[in-house]
This record gives structure tokens, C-alpha cells and sequence, in this order.
């Protein structure tokens, strides 16, 4: 087999791999789940490899390097250098490998796959895969079904296909919608190609409808009307971009008039969005307003890569008991995270990315004037279908995490590269030979980065596989333990496992068992390792001062409680572990205080530590008053 026959090879190599992770990543629930997002690591491991054999085949290997690599580039770098010297490495050192992932595919798609066949290949394989997946949700909706594969979202009324957040779902459907929209209106195909495209543009248009989700609603319409109009601007487009435009909004019209208005969902869902004409976004305000805190406080450098829901709890507002995962607005996590400094490399890169579509625009513009056919272009398609989804994503991460779900920052990753790769229609001077000593330098930072993510895949593929065998709910304690501590040799960073597996040793000595002693020193020597791994885990201080009360050593518990209270000041399962406390130290009066303050932040049936022990106490304290018990025997 000759050189060129070689490089063909490594380059459809290369597409079939990155069409599995597009393909497999939303099918995956969005590959938010560890063992998941393993497998898209291996594959850009796979992608890589063969990159990294095709720049040793190809007759003439080359460079593509416009200025928005830079700004990736400078993010890497940034992002090593804040993994290293972040409070929680573990969550950094997981948020460091979706910044890699995500970087490797847009450097290997720019390099590798910048040919209009492989964009019209990509395209059409994810359009027809939003197609599948909406008529799933679709189904899903008619049929009141709640299940994405073996999971039960919990969203009722609103489908989600194959993703578990129907938001995160109409995140991945707004980035295609433009894009399949673009093709039918100004691609250059054969009439049995347009009309599929057309339907499955309907399919999509449904399954964007059935989440129900007001923020992708709103992010389609802006990246389907930005489309539209630039349609019909152009003299070839404009009459097709016209009628689609009317049969928009009379169809649109006709369908939320006579249907959606009369849906539960859509009036549930309208009703919590606007009251008192004003416009209402239910706790993201309290969710944004924390984020900006924390940037304020970490001005340049933000509180660490992925610490927001970590740091969460010592900023918590009264009315969120729950943990937020994300700042449900990307841009306000992202300075909460990564500070100002990351935010000025991530707004570079935007404007570098701007200024490529300004100066690529004539280009491809001119391509489709010079075309047989009215004008249409697949090329043209392509590129203003792809711009209007990222800019329906960009809309959307105002009030969502969708750069945050792997299968959307994954297609965004593949759109802006092969979009950024039409710049070499524009100039030459972006293209970079590469001779023996640059083919060399770019084969070992493919090496060091095959070797540390494949070392972290196999890590943490170890990790899961314990962390999984220990979740059956069948197993006894001292074996689920045993599990856990194959994971926590598998992966001895996870503070999340080592806080589990003192919460089995504690509930051990909890039983009273003949080595309860024992067993409560080794569930705080979990604690304390804890406590190194995540600072700013209040709970392992809580537990502490639980086997602590439980020991008997009530002044010793108290610091414990203090540093809990600190981290988590509006937690009400920290107050209610502290009133816990002064039931046992016998202080009824205190523990009163602290089971009132518990259950005005979160009330009863979720809270059932202090309605348990609220009523308890109260009468106890009647009790010690009248020297009368009111209570049965043994309370």
C-alpha cells in the first residue's frame, strides 16, 4: 500500500472515529455518566493515534493553523496550570480531561476532516441521528413515558429522548435545526435528499416542542430567524428563506393557539415563567448571583476548574437546599471557575472565531454565485446552517450548562472546527508544512497526550468498575466497603468514594456492635482524608462530630460542628445535624434553636431529621420545666 493510499486510510479512519463519538455521545444520555464519557475518551484516543500515524503517511503533511488556535491552545495551557494549583484535584483533574477531549477533537477535525465532503457527511449523520432521537422523544411525550433507556428521568410531562435533562436535549436539537433548515432552503442535492432533509427538519421541530424547554425554544428561534434572515438577503435564497419563514409562524401560530396552550406542561411551564408581567426564572437568578460572587471574590483566577457546585454550599442562598451541579449560565460558571483570565482567553477565541466567518463569508458566498442551479451551495448551506446552531447554543448557555454536557460541547467542538477550516478558501497562510523536526515535536505531544488520557481512561475504568459492583443494593456493608476500597486504590483522589466509605464504617458502629469503638475511629479516619481531599466538604466535619457524640467525646465533637456550619451556613441537613448534637449533649434548648432554623429553611416530609426531633425536643423541655414527663419510656 503506497504513502497516498496510507494517508486515505488514516484520514476515513479518522471521520468513522469522530462520527462514533457524535453519534454514540447523545445516544449515551449526553455521556454525563463516568463509564460513558470513558468510552468518548478512548475514541479521541483512537482519533490521536491514527492523526499522529498520518502525519508519518501523508505525502505532504501540513498544518492548519488559524488564530483561534491560539486562543484553544493558550486555554490548554491555562487549564494545566490551574489543575495544578486547584484546592480539589480530583474534580479539577476530571474538568482538565473534558478541556483536552474537547481540544484534541477540534484540532484533529481542523486538521484531519476540513474537506466539504466529510462536513456533508457529519452534517446529514447528525441530522438524521436528531431525527431518531426526537421521534423517540416524541414517542416518549404521546405515550406519558418517563424512561430514557434504563433511566427514569425526572422531568414528568416533558420528553427528553435519549438525554435525562430535557433542556440538554433541546440543546443538542437547536445546534441541528439551522443546519438541516440551511440545507433544504440552499443545498445543492437531489430532490429525494431535500425532501428526507424536510422531514426530518419537522421531526426535529416536533422534538423540540415535547421538552418543553423555554430557553431552547428561545435559543431555535433566534439561531432559526438569524438563518432566515440571512436568506433573505441573498437574491438566490430569498423567495424559498420567505415562505419558510411564513409557514413558520402561521403553522407555529396555529399550533400553540389550538394545542399548546391547552397542554398542562406548556401552561405549568408559561404560568412559572411570567407573573405579574414580569419575567420569572425560578432559582437561576439565586444560581447566577452566587456565580458572580464567587468570580468577584476569585477575581482573576476563579475558584478552580468544575468547584462551583463544590464551593456552592459556603455561598448557598436560604431558598436552594439542593446542589446545583452548574451555574445554569455558562459564562458565569465559566468566570466563576476559571476567573477573568479564563474568560479573556474564552471571549479571544470568540472574537478570532468572528472575524474568521467575516473573512470567510465572500468566499463561500462566492462559491455559490459561481454554481450552476439557482445558486445552491452545499458548501453556503453548511456554513450558515452550522453559525446559526452555535449561535442558538450561545444563546441558550445564558440560562443552561449545555457547553458542560459532552454530546453538545462535542458537536459544538465539530461545528466551529470544520466552520473555523473554511478559512483556507480565504488564504494560504494558515496552512503550516511540516518537515522532519516539526513532524517529530507534533508526534510527541500526540505521544504524552495519548499516554496521560489513556493511563487516566484506564484509572478511572477501574474506579467505576468497583464504585459500580459496590452500588447493589443486595451487598452487606462490610462488603460494599471492601468494594469501595478497591475503587479508593483504583483512584485514591476521589473524595466523593473516601466520604461513602466512612459513611459505611460509621453506620457499622452505629449498629453497636462489640467493635463500634473501632469501628468509629476508622470512619473518621475516612473523614479526615476527607476532609485533605475537599476542604470544603462540610459533611466529613459533620460525621466526625457525630462518631465523636457517639464515642461519648461531646467537647471534642463541637469544633467539628463549628467548621460544618461555616462551609454549609444555610444547609438545613447541617443544621439539623447540629441540633442532633445537642440532643445527644442534652443542651434541648439549643437543639430547639437549631431544629426551628432547619425546618424554616427546608420543611417536612424532605426534612425528617428535625420534624423528627423538633416535637421531641419541645416536649423535653416542657418536661425539664415542669420535672412532668410527657414523653413515653425510654425517650
Amino acid at each position: 500500500m503506497n504513502r497516498e493510499a496510507l494517508d486515505k486510510f488514516f484520514e476515513r479512519g479518522i471521520l468513522a472515529l469522530v462520527l462514533a463519538l457524535l453519534v454514540f455521545a447523545p445516544l449515551a444520555k449526553g455521556a454525563v455518566e463516568p463509564w460513558a464519557f470513558l468510552v468518548v475518551q478512548a475514541l479521541t484516543i483512537c482519533v490521536l493515534m491514527f492523526w499522529g500515524l498520518r502525519l508519518w503517511f501523508s505525502p505532504k503533511p501540513q498544518l492548519l493553523w488559524p488564530p483561534i488556535c491560539w486562543a484553544v491552545l493558550a486555554f490548554v495551557l491555562y487549564a494545566i496550570v490551574r489543575y495544578l494549583t486547584a484546592d480539589i484535584e480530583y474534580i479539577a483533574r476530571l474538568e482538565l480531561i473534558q478541556v483536552l477531549v474537547c481540544a484534541c477533537i477540534f484540532f484533529a477535525v481542523i486538521n484531519n476532516l476540513y474537506r466539504q465532503e466529510f462536513s456533508q457527511v457529519i452534517s446529514f449523520t447528525m441530522i438524521f441521528l436528531a431525527m431518531v432521537i426526537s421521534a423517540y422523544a416524541v414517542f416518549q411525550f404521546l405515550t406519558h413515558s418517563q424512561r430514557v433507556w434504563n433511566e427514569i428521568s425526572p422531568y414528568p410531562g416533558r420528553a427528553s429522548g435519549t438525554f435525562v435533562s430535557p433542556n440538554n436535549f433541546a440543546g443538542f436539537l437547536e445546534m441541528l435545526l439551522p443546519l438541516a433548515l440551511a440545507y433544504v432552503l440552499t443545498g445543492r442535492m437531489k430532490v429525494t435528499a431535500r425532501i428526507l432533509l424536510a422531514y426530518a427538519t419537522f421531526v426535529i421541530i416536533a422534538g423540540l416542542v415535547v421538552t418543553f424547554s423555554r430557553g431552547g425554544w428561545a435559543a431555535a428561534v433566534i439561531g432559526v430567524m438569524a438563518l432566515l434572515i440571512v436568506l433573505m438577503g441573498h437574491r438566490q435564497s430569498r423567495i424559498p428563506a420567505a415562505l419558510a419563514l411564513a409557514f413558520i409562524l402561521i403553522a407555529g401560530g396555529f399550533f400553540v393557539e389550538h394545542y399548546l396552550t391547552k397542554s398542562p406542561t406548556y401552561m405549568e411551564r408559561a404560568s412559572d415563567t411570567v407573573k405579574d408581567g414580569k419575567v420569572i426564572l425560578n432559582y437561576r437568578q439565586d444560581l447566577w448571583r452566587v456565580a458572580e460572587q464567587m468570580w468577584l471574590g476569585h477575581f482573576w483566577f476563579g475558584v478552580g476548574p468544575a468547584h462551583y457546585n463544590y464551593r456552592f454550599r459556603t455561598y448557598r442562598p436560604e431558598r436552594i437546599q439542593l446542589e446545583p451541579d452548574r451555574a445554569h449560565n455558562d459564562y458565569l460558571n465559566l468566570l466563576a471557575d476559571w476567573g477573568t483570565t479564563g474568560g479573556l482567553i474564552v471571549l479571544g477565541g470568540m472574537a478570532a472565531f468572528a472575524a474568521g466567518l467575516w473573512q470567510t463569508r465572500k468566499n463561500v458566498r462566492r462559491a455559490e454565485n459561481t454554481l450552476k442551479g439557482g445558486g445552491t451551495s452545499n458548501r453556503n448551506a453548511f456554513f450558515l446552517g452550522a453559525t446559526a446552531g452555535l449561535l442558538a447554543l450561545a444563546a441558550h448557555s445564558f440560562v443552561d450548562f449545555n457547553l458542560h454536557m459532552p454530546a453538545n460541547a462535542i458537536l459544538g467542538v465539530t461545528l466551529l472546527a470544520l466552520l473555523t477550516s473554511n478559512l483556507r478558501f480565504s488564504t494560504e497562510g494558515y496552512w503550516l508544512n511540516l518537515r522532519r523536526p516539526m513532524k517529530i515535536l507534533a508526534t510527541v505531544i500526540l505521544a504524552v497526550g495519548i499516554s496521560w488520557l489513556g493511563w487516566q481512561d484506564w484509572q478511572r475504568a477501574q474506579e467505576t468498575y468497583w464504585l459500580a459492583q459496590a452500588q447493589n443494593p443486595g451487598r452487606l456493608l462490610a462488603d460494599r466497603a471492601v468494594l469501595l476500597e478497591k475503587a479508593y486504590a483504583a483512584e485514591p483522589d476521589d473524595s466523593a468514594n473516601v466520604y461513602n466509605i466512612g459513611e459505611l464504617y460509621r453506620i457499622k458502629s452505629f449498629d453497636g456492635d462489640s467493635d463500634y469503638v473501632q469501628q468509629a475511629k476508622t470512619a473518621m479516619e475516612w473523614y479526615a482524608r476527607g476532609m485533605k481531599l475537599d476542604p470544603y466538604d462540610g459533611y466529613n466535619y459533620l460525621r466526625t462530630g457525630m462518631c465523636l457524640d457517639w464515642l461519648g467525646r461531646y467537647p471534642e465533637s463541637q469544633a467539628y460542628y463549628n467548621t460544618a456550619d461555616s462551609l454549609d451556613p444555610n444547609g438545613y441537613y447541617t443544621a439539623a445535624s447540629i441540633g442532633w448534637h445537642y440532643v445527644q449533649t442534652g443542651d434541648y434548648a439549643a437543639a430547639h434553636e437549631w431544629f426551628q432554623r432547619s425546618l424554616e429553611l427546608e420543611w417536612a416530609p424532605d426534612n425528617l431529621i428535625a420534624a423528627s426531633y423538633f416535637e421531641i425536643v419541645r416536649q423535653k423541655m416542657v418536661q425539664n420545666a415542669s420535672g412532668k414527663s410527657l414523653l413515653p419510656p425510654g425517650f
